[in-house]
């Protein structure tokens, strides 16, 4: 497991992360989720030894990373793809991290391939497109079939193909009974892939739970109800907690209750329901009504143009 105990780190005056605890635990693929600034990479370089925390301690496998004999072993970790030699080529990059661990030669050949870059293996990797330096990361990540696995912004990069392709591989990893922490900014890919989700926003902890319970209890889904008495039906909805809308004549999102009891309401007054539709709130949406308070760089509301509307 990887353990975060009231981890903080301050730079001067500045504070990035505040007594951030967290455990990511093994078998599932767990989403490490924030704004900009939030704190996510620093968090990780001190789970990795990288930044030495003000306050606070970390492990991985019950022990501080710097502690580990055979780190590739315990974690594989992608932070910065572009943390490699330009001059190397892939094959010898992976070679020379595989030599420091006597790691063999087959396992660089299989990471290679598994990467999907064994037929660019001879090629130095300053001519490497952003998606290709990515897989290579990945691969080194992967070479010593380490027991747990940290990547930033993974995706970062990669085409349909690649996005697919990272989504299954960290699935099988969980699968295989590994512990994977994955940063991302894509909430499409991360309700994808992620089972559970820890969410900082300005170095503290907003949420550590299951992607299902976040989404289900983030009061931002609705009901869509289609009526010919939509005015009658909101004046006997409208009570503390009940956010009514509407955007079309005959047509109610209904907010604060759920629908069974619009169903009931509807009933007892004889009001015609043509349509009763739950509308579940996305990940991103549930992730912006969170973080809307932590967000360091806030951007005005753009309202999208009507289709033909000159640019």
């Amino acid at each position: 497991m990887i353990r975060a105990y009231e981890l903080t780190k301050r730079y001067g005056e500045k504070t990035v992360v505040e007594d951030l605890s967290f455990t990511v635990r093994p078998g599932t693929v767990t989403g490490f989720l924030g704004p900009n600034g939030a704190g996510k990479s620093t968090t990780m370089r001190m789970l990795l030894g990288l930044d030495a925390p003000t306050r606070g301690r970390s492990t991985i496998g019950d022990r501080p990373y710097a502690t580990h004999t055979a780190p590739l072993h315990e974690v594989g970790a992608l932070l910065e793809a572009r943390s490699v030699h330009p001059g190397r080529t892939a094959f010898h990059h992976l070679m020379a991290l595989a030599h420091t661990h006597g790691i063999p030669r087959r396992r660089v050949d299989e990471v290679l391939d598994l990467a999907g870059i064994h037929d660019v293996a001879r090629k130095r990797v300053k001519g490497f497109s952003l998606g290709m330096g990515q897989r290579l990361g990945i691969a080194a990540a992967l070479l010593g079939d380490p027991a747990a696995v940290i990547l930033d912004e993974p995706v970062n990069g990669l085409d349909p193909e690649g996005v697919l392709w990272i989504r299954n591989l960290l699935k099988s990893l969980a699968a295989e009974g590994r512990t994977v922490l994955v940063s991302s900014h894509l909430m499409s890919e991360m309700a994808l892939t992620a089972e559970h989700l820890i969410i900082i926003g300005r170095g503290r902890l907003l949420a550590d739970t299951t992607v299902e319970r976040f989404v289900r209890e983030s009061g931002t889904g609705s009901v869509k109800v289609v009526t010919p008495e939509a005015g009658l039906l909101a004046e006997l909805l409208a009570e503390p907690g009940v956010q009514i809308t509407s955007d079309a004549p005959g047509v109610l999102d209904v907010r604060g209750t759920d629908g069974e009891h619009i169903g009931r309401t509807a009933a007892r007054n004889g009001i015609p329901l043509f349509e009763l539709t739950p509308q579940t709130a996305s990940l991103e949406q549930a992730f912006m009504d969170l973080t809307r308070d932590s967000v360091e760089y806030v951007t005005p509301s753009i309202a999208p143009q009507p289709e033909g509307a000159a640019a």
